[in-house]
C-alpha cells in the first residue's frame, strides 16, 4: 500500500468518528440542565416574557422534536453552516469565534510540546545511560512529580510567587492591555504582528505566555522522560548495540546514531498524543491564566448552554486529535524505514 492510499483510508476512517462525536455531543448537550433561551433573556436583563421566549424558541428551532432538530443540524453542518452563537456572543458566527480562539491554543501547545520534547528526550537519554545512578534517581523523581502535580495547582503557585509577590511575570492575559491585536490575517498573533510590522508585540506576547508554557511543559515533560528512558533501556540491551560497541564505536555515536533513533517510535507516540491532548485539554490552564483559547471557549459555551458553539468546539477538537494521530502514524515510516504502509 502506498502512503497516499494509506492517508486516504485514514481520512475515510475519520468520517464515522467525527459523525459519532457530533451525534453524541448533540444529544448530551440537550440533556444538560438549563435553558439557553432563558439564559439569553437573563443576560439581556429581560424579565420573563412568555411571548418573547416562545418567539426565540421557534426562531432557533428548539420547539421541534429532538430527532428533527438533529437532522436539521446535520444538514446545516454539511452545507457549511455551523450556526450562530445564541448566548455567549449573540449573533456571532460560531466558526469565526473558533478561528479567533484556536490559534491561541495552538501557540500555547506548540511552544510547550517543543520545549517538553527537546528537554524530555535529552533527560530520558541521560537517565537511561546512567541507570540507577544519582542522575537517574533525580530525573525519575522529576518525572514522578510531573505526573502527580496538577497543572492548575502549579499555575496558581507560579502566579502567586512570580506574578503577585515578585511581579516578574504578568498574572493573566496574552498581551499588555494597552496593546491592540494586530490586524487579523492568519489568526496567529505573532505572524499577524510580523505582517503588520508591529514587531514589539512579539516579545510581549511571548512574555505573557512564559508561565503557562512552563506549566504545560513541566507536566508534559514527565511522560516523555519516562517513555524515553524505558525505550532506551530496552534498546541498549539489543545485540546490535553490543556489536557496535564491540566494533569500537564511540559511546556517544552508539547512543545517538544507533540507540536513540530506534527508541524514538514509542516516544514519538507519547509526544503526539500529548500534543493532541494539550490542544483539547488546556481548558483549566487557559481558565487559570485567562488565555482566550478554544479550551476556555468550550468551558464558556458549556456554562452558557450555547448548543451550537459547544458542539462545534467538540467537533473541531475531535478532528485535531484524529489528525494528530494520523500524522504520528505517518512519521513512523520516516523514523524507521522498516515500517511499510
Amino acid at each position: 500500500m502506498s502512503l497516499l492510499s494509506y492517508i486516504f483510508k485514514r481520512i475515510l476512517a475519520t468520517i464515522p468518528v467525527i459523525f459519532g462525536v457530533l451525534t453524541i455531543t448533540f444529544f448530551l448537550s440537550r440533556l444538560m440542565p438549563g435553558d439557553p433561551v432563558m439564559q439569553l433573556l437573563l443576560q439581556a436583563q429581560i424579565r420573563q416574557d412568555t411571548w418573547m421566549y416562545r418567539q426565540i424558541v421557534n426562531q432557533l428551532g428548539l420547539n421541534l422534536p429532538l430527532h428533527l432538530q438533529y437532522l436539521k443540524y446535520l444538514i446545516d453542518i454539511f452545507t457549511g453552516n455551523w450556526g450562530e452563537s445564541i448566548v455567549y456572543a449573540v449573533g456571532s458566527d460560531v466558526w469565526d469565534l473558533i478561528i479567533f480562539r484556536l490559534p491561541k491554543t495552538i501557540d500555547l501547545t506548540f511552544f510547550s510540546i517543543i520545549i517538553a520534547s527537546f528537554v524530555g528526550i535529552k533527560i530520558g537519554t541521560i537517565s537511561a545511560t546512567h541507570r540507577n545512578k544519582i542522575r537517574d534517581t533525580v530525573f525519575r523523581s522529576l518525572g514522578i512529580i510531573g505526573v502527580a502535580f496538577p497543572v492548575f495547582v502549579l499555575g496558581m503557585i507560579l502566579q502567586y510567587f512570580l506574578s503577585f509577590q515578585l511581579k516578574l511575570f504578568p498574572m493573566t492575559n496574552y498581551k499588555t492591555i494597552a496593546y491592540k491585536d494586530p490586524p487579523f490575517v492568519t489568526g496567529f498573533y505573532m505572524i499577524d504582528a510580523l505582517l503588520a510590522g508591529e514587531l514589539y508585540k512579539i516579545p510581549d506576547y511571548l512574555y505573557h505566555l512564559a508561565l503557562p508554557v512552563f506549566c504545560l511543559s513541566f507536566v508534559t515533560l514527565a511522560g516523555i522522560i519516562r517513555q524515553t528512558r524505558s525505550s532506551m533501556l530496552d534498546v541498549l540491551q539489543q545485540d546490535y548495540i553490543r556489536t557496535a560497541r564491540a566494533k569500537g564505536c564511540r559511546e556517544k555515536k552508539v547512543i545517538k546514531k544507533h540507540a536513540l533513533k530506534n527508541a524514538m517510535i514509542p516516544t514519538v507516540t507519547v509526544i503526539g498524543l500529548n500534543f493532541a491532548s494539550l490542544l483539547s485539554g488546556a481548558v483549566i490552564l487557559e481558565s487559570t491564566f485567562g488565555l482566550p483559547g478554544i479550551g476556555l471557549l468550550l468551558v464558556e459555551a458549556t456554562l452558557y448552554r450555547d448548543y451550537w458553539l459547544l458542539i462545534s468546539c467538540m467537533v473541531v477538537i475531535a478532528f485535531i486529535y484524529i489528525f494528530t494521530i494520523m500524522v504520528i502514524d505517518i512519521l513512523y515510516g520516516f523514523i524507521d524505514p522498516r515500517i511499510k504502509y
